[in-house]
């Protein structure tokens, strides 16, 4: 592009008149398109379902993929249409996501699933049971995670058991369903505190970075139960006192209660982790993990849940000690927003709104945001600096009180910029629905999306799991799949999502349920200087500056206008990496008042190609305007 002009380089310039448009305003985002519904219902009736989320995988090796979703039975849909493949029949309700992994080594996948009356059950990728059993005595499988503990190729089934007492909270179950030796945990007669775990609270993940995992299980306390691969309480620092472990040092809002070892109750607060699903993230990216528990804070002088004031996140390190880094401080914890208390605790009103952490980059910046959902009836994204940006919290719209359920992060356009997808639920009454909501990175909403209407005999429909985004149906795009209270399953398209970015794309990140999602492969280029002036005759250099974690060899291109000579070295970089783009003007005469050349550079790798345009000035004068103040 080629352009004669008199530049004029805007430094800074405020109109009052003419306010900026929000993102959504000028999203270029489609909306959901309705695919299939009423999955796995036996029309007219749907089971009631609850907080489990879906999970897609190709369960026969037909290369088609399969929804699998649990209600009381299991089952597994056909992705394209919505049509039963098979059910795997109970009279127990599913609460956890449904797990989908190899856990035997036989080439083919599991469906791992966890229920109350205490079940664990393990079925093929034809719905037959391979094993079922009691991993505790009595209580709710609410708790369900499948990893390889130790990197030895064996993945262990972690489950969390939903109901009281001290000890013995957490079961490790290898192939077959062994118990592993060292569980359950926390043992009969070790220090420390805990109850029961009556969400999916456990993450695991390897936070020393030593090649191993560790388990983090928050209970029904405001303590958190920490053990490593073989059952083992991971000790704290001695900040906390010599020879403590993280479950004998409680939780609060304070720094200085947290090291006292007690709240000041009614001046100093601190927070029952009862129904609040925790995650793992590099919040940073230096390269260690921490771990994110959000807890329901109440004044200990009232009790739980009458007392209950608002939800919070805590950043953790591997020593129990709150985390800080690149500026921001997280021993002192963000305040909350106004407006944060429970709407409501009465599941007779509306069902119950359960907390599961969410960690993922919303804006590209290298630092994690956390996401969740609140009794509040706001879905919250809080940054590192400890402030909500933009529209955030979201309040879900709606006659009534409304929840929102723990969300999925994906940038559909891959634009850099992250879109937020949810579902909620209304009040238990009079046929009212939730929604599908597509927010954007500032929580400005997009879409809402009706869900269907409730199946014979029940009175009202919602989302009350995370939704799924995957490819069920094998085009180009992707879908989302959502399990719902009253209509089964239900799929709609994402129209324009086929180079999307799936940053957090399932209940708890993935179908692991580890709280844990693996950062997307990504890459950005960038140029410094942007912009520059030379005279005729001259020469101006950029460096091109590629940054992220894709894999693979990135070729630079340029599309250079005539007047330009031009030199791109080295023509290939992996990433990150850098290159250098040296122009030089032909023109042997003045070119002024200016001459202005716009370049296209291109990085490609594989199917992503990022672009950017940088600028040259030739013989112009820059004028700076001065900012406009009122």
């Amino acid at each position: 592009m080629l352009k004669r002009l008199t530049l004029l380089m805007v430094l800074g310039l405020a109109v009052a008149s003419a306010p900026r448009p929000s993102r959504a305003e000028v999203s270029a985002i489609a909306a959901p398109v309705l695919k299939w519904q009423y999955g796995g219902c036996e029309m007219p009736y749907c089971e009631r379902g609850w907080y489990s989320s879906p999970a897609v995988a190709d369960l026969d090796g037909d290369n088609q993929p399969e929804v699998i979703w649990g209600s009381y039975d299991v089952v597994a849909l056909n992705g394209a249409n919505g049509s039963l493949q098979w059910r795997a029949p109970s009279g127990q309700r599913v609460w956890p996501g449904i797990a989908v992994a190899d856990i035997d080594n036989n080439t083919s996948l599991e469906v791992i699933v966890g229920r109350s009356g205490n079940l664990l059950t393990v079925y093929n990728g034809n719905g037959a049971k391979i094993w079922e059993l009691n991993p505790f005595s009595g209580g709710e499988v609410r708790t369900l995670a499948v990893t390889d503990l130790e990197q030895d190729g064996q993945k262990e089934i972690i489950v969390g058991r939903g109901s009281g007492g001290s000890t013995r909270q957490i079961n490790v179950f290898g192939t077959g369903g062994a118990v592993r030796p060292g569980f359950p945990a926390r043992r009969d007669g070790e220090p420390g505190y805990g109850w029961g775990m009556y969400n999916e609270n456990v993450a695991v993940a390897d936070l020393n970075n030593d090649g191993y995992k560790e388990i983090f299980a928050p209970t029904d306390t405001h303590y958190i139960t920490a053990v490593d691969r073989n059952g083992n309480q991971l000790a704290a620092n001695p900040m906390y006192g010599a020879g403590k472990v993280w479950s004998q040092v409680g939780v609060h809002v304070d720094q200085a209660a947290d090291l006292r070892g007690y709240a000041n109750c009614g001046t100093e607060h601190r927070p029952n982790f009862a129904n609040a699903a925790p995650a793992v993230a590099d919040v940073n990216g230096d390269g260690t993990q921490e771990l994110i528990a959000l807890g329901d804070v109440y004044n200990c002088n009232i009790g739980d849940p009458d007392g209950d004031l608002y939800y919070l996140p805590w950043i953790l390190k591997f020593d129990r000690t709150r985390w800080s880094g690149n500026g921001f401080d997280w021993t002192v914890l963000p305040a909350p927003e106004p407006g944060s208390g429970p709407l409501s605790q009465d599941y007779e009103v509306i069902e119950y709104g359960v907390t599961n952490t969410v960690v993922a980059d919303l804006d590209l910046d290298g630092f994690k945001e956390i996401l969740y959902p609140s009794y509040d009836g706001r879905l919250h994204a809080f940054w590192l600096d400890k402030t909500e940006h933009g529209n955030w919290p979201f309040k879900v719209p709606g006659t009534g009180i409304r929840f929102a359920g723990e969300p999925a992060v994906v940038d559909i356009d891959n634009d850099g910029k992250a879109e937020i997808l949810f579902t909620s639920w209304p009040e238990s009454r009079n046929n009212m629905v939730g929604q599908l909501h597509v927010l954007d990175s500032l929580g400005n909403q997009l879409y809402a999306v009706n869900l269907p209407a409730p199946a014979e005999g029940q009175d009202w429909n919602g989302g009350l799991g995370a939704p799924t985004v995957a490819n069920i149906d094998g085009d180009a795009d992707l879908e989302v799949v959502v399990g719902t209270a009253a209509s089964g399953v239900v799929a709609y398209d994402l129209p324009g999502s086929a180079a999307a970015r799936i940053l957090w794309g399932t209940g708890r990140g993935s179908y692991e349920r580890t709280g844990v999602a693996k950062d997307p492969p990504t890459m950005i280029l960038g140029a410094v200087p942007s912009v520059r002036r030379i005279s005729h005759g001259g020469t101006a250099s950029y460096t091109l500056k590629l940054t992220g974690n894709l894999p693979g060899t990135t070729t630079f291109s340029a599309t250079v206008p005539a007047g330009l000579n031009w030199n791109l070295t080295p023509s290939t970089s992996s990433v990150p990496g850098q290159a250098t783009l040296t122009l030089t003007d032909t023109h042997a005469q003045s070119q002024a008042p200016g001459r202005w050349y716009s370049v296209t550079v291109k990085a490609t790798n594989g199917p992503t190609v990022k672009s950017i345009v940088i600028n040259l000035l030739v013989d112009g004068t820059p004028v700076s305007i001065p900012r406009i103040q009122r």
